[in-house]
């Protein structure tokens, strides 16, 4: 099994991307700087920000790093209040004796502007200042001074007795004072401290895109009281369609330009982090196995070196090396480490090139962990199933939809002793045009990545691939287990306990489909399902399946009345869905 966290280890050669940020970052002339870390969920933001930091650190003490994680203050604080609280006591923590007074100033202000919800919403935005919220209206709202006549309006705004507000605002602020002020306050002292620390303060801000629009906006205004102070950079990760869907979202819809704008204003240097294509794949894989391989720590290290290297010359020399090559500098003969690097090697084309999968190491990763934890399960029940085999259907799983994974396994399920002869068909087909003429329905939209799934080793013809059904439960479960059902009539209970829709016209032709004499048996069998789930505030797939049934066979029908109407408590949605059902007796 592998973390589902961040890394400051480079497998996808994202340390050339970390390279070029952090000598940006070391370029004064390029200060005061924003940029952009761009990518889409999964893909290796927040590891290349480890890099980045990891990089400069290794410069000395010329740096003041704060990292902010935007989606942690969700729903607990202001976010751009958050963003100045975290950057203020990281600059007093750091500041020398002489300057500590004035650092405490500076927290002693972000709290004001937190307490008062200080600026303005529209006004103060306008010219380029963050606003702290619609307390700020009992400022400066209609010219009126802090604790002059407050209207109910204020009042509800604030969320508090206005006088008791006005009262607490005195103490902080001097009324006279307007909010700009504040913050000219602010950035002055900040200037000072900061170039008396003798640092460049770059900030790291992080999962930006998984704030909601208002959080994601919040932020980004607060950035920009920091722009044009000198030494500062910062670095936003986050992913750009996101970003822009909360600018669009914030302003109600804007026209394209001003939602390009807004990003480009904020963001001056956007940096992309590229999608791994085959070779990254391949040696992430190659890297993931070696980690979990008990091999020394030096000789792990000497193949990662080696595979960056190959990934950096690449553009000229190719793909450079071969399971044998791995093996070699890991120093291992293990035959199991060598079928997980040599299937890693197979696999790496799907993976990056499956529009499911579309090269995202994150989505690699959880995949590979699955493959450990079916394997783990296939070993306590004493299954002879070769991990192999476990990683090339959950490969399949990955790439493809709900429906065609439904498919294959019905496939598996409805076949004696569950050797499909789909698979030796497929396996010897020798044009796509032949391959096609074989899949089911379901199967055909995915005929690029079935054309290359069906050839990667190990072969599935004549292997009993019930017990990788069995395994693959969490993503469709394997029922009925110990059934006297025929595999076929089996096999149209599986599909249509899960029917989306109550008019499906494919789960209506298998309704029909079923043999007449186990109609009422195939109805006992689905009810049996539908037991088991207690849930009924909702439709469900397995009550529209089981209507389907008795819709196609009477038998089957009164079965199904039976059980419907000793329900103590009959939702709504039941009641609409077979409301003009003959066969049923539900009051």
């Amino acid at each position: 099994m592998w973390a589902d966290t961040e890394t400051d280890v480079d497998f996808l050669n994202y340390s050339e991307v970390a390279e070029l940020i952090a000598e940006m970052i070391g370029d004064d002339t390029l200060l005061p700087m924003s940029l952009g870390v761009f990518g889409g969920w999964g893909i290796g933001k927040s590891s290349t920000l480890n890099l980045v930091e990891s990089l400069l650190k290794e410069q000395g003490d010329a740096h003041l790093i704060v990292r902010f994680d935007a989606w942690l203050y969700q729903g607990f604080d202001d976010a751009r209040a958050a963003l100045m609280s975290v950057i203020a006591n990281a600059l007093a923590a750091a500041a020398p004796e002489g300057m500590k007074t004035k650092a405490g100033s500076l927290i002693k202000r972000v709290n004001k502007m937190r307490v008062l919800g200080l600026l303005v919403e529209g006004g103060a935005a306008a010219m380029g200042f963050p606003t702290f919220g619609a307390a700020g209206r009992l400022v400066e709202a209609s010219g009126k001074a802090l604790g002059a006549g407050l209207d109910d309006k204020d009042r509800e705004d604030a969320g508090e007795d206005a006088e008791k507000l006005a009262e607490k605002a005195g103490k902080l602020l001097d009324p006279a004072k307007a909010p700009t002020e504040e913050i000219t306050a602010f950035r002055a002292e900040f200037g000072e401290i900061l170039t008396g620390l003798e640092k460049k303060l770059v900030v790291f801000i992080d999962n930006l895109d998984r704030c909601l629009p208002a959080n994601s906006i919040q932020t980004l205004e607060a950035i920009r009281l920091f722009l044009f102070l000198p030494n500062t950079a910062f670095v936003v990760a986050a992913d750009e369609d996101m970003i822009r869907h909360a600018v669009s979202q914030h302003f109600h819809d804007p026209d394209d330009r001003l939602v390009t704008d807004y990003l480009d204003k904020l963001i001056q240097v956007p940096v992309y982090v590229p999608r791994p294509g085959i070779l990254e794949i391949r040696a992430y894989l190659t890297m993931l196995n070696a980690v979990r391989s008990g091999c020394g720590e030096d000789k792990i290290a000497a193949l990662r070196t080696f595979l960056i290297e190959d990934l950096r010359h690449s553009w000229k020399d190719g793909d450079g090396y071969d399971v044998d090559k791995v093996m070699g500098l890991l120093g291992s003969n293990d035959p199991t480490l060598r079928n997980q690097i040599e299937l890693g090697l197979r696999m790496a084309p799907t993976l990056a090139q499956s529009a499911k999968v579309n090269g995202n190491p994150r989505i690699v990763k959880r995949m590979m962990n699955v493959v450990r934890m079916r394997s783990s399960v296939a070993k306590r029940r004493t299954m002879n199933l070769d991990e192999a085999i476990i990683a090339k259907l959950a490969l399949f799983e990955r790439c493809v939809d709900g429906k065609a994974i439904q498919a294959l396994q019905r496939e598996i399920q409805t076949a004696e002793a569950g050797r499909s002869e789909l698979f030796a068909k497929a396996e010897a087909a020798q044009t796509e045009g032949a391959l096609r003429g074989l899949l089911p329905e379901a199967l055909k939209p995915h005929l690029s990545v079935l054309r290359d799934w069906f050839g990667l080793p190990p072969k599935l013809a004549g292997v009993d691939l019930r017990p990788a059904v069995y395994l693959s439960r969490e993503t469709v479960p394997m029922r009925l287990r110990g059934s006297t059902l025929s595999p076929s009539t089996l096999g149209a209970v599986e599909a249509l306990l899960t029917t989306a829709t109550i008019g499906s016209s494919v789960a209506q032709e298998t309704a029909a489909g079923i043999d007449p004499s186990e109609a009422v048996a195939a109805m006992e069998a689905m009810i049996a399902e539908i037991r088991k789930n207690t849930e009924w505030s909702k439709g469900r797939n397995d009550v529209r399946g089981s209507v389907i049934l008795a819709r196609a066979w009477p038998d089957a029908a009164t079965r199904l009345n039976q059980y419907l109407t000793s329900l103590t408590d009959k939702p709504k949605w039941l009641k609409a869905l077979i409301k003009n059902d003959t066969w049923i007796e539900l009051a």
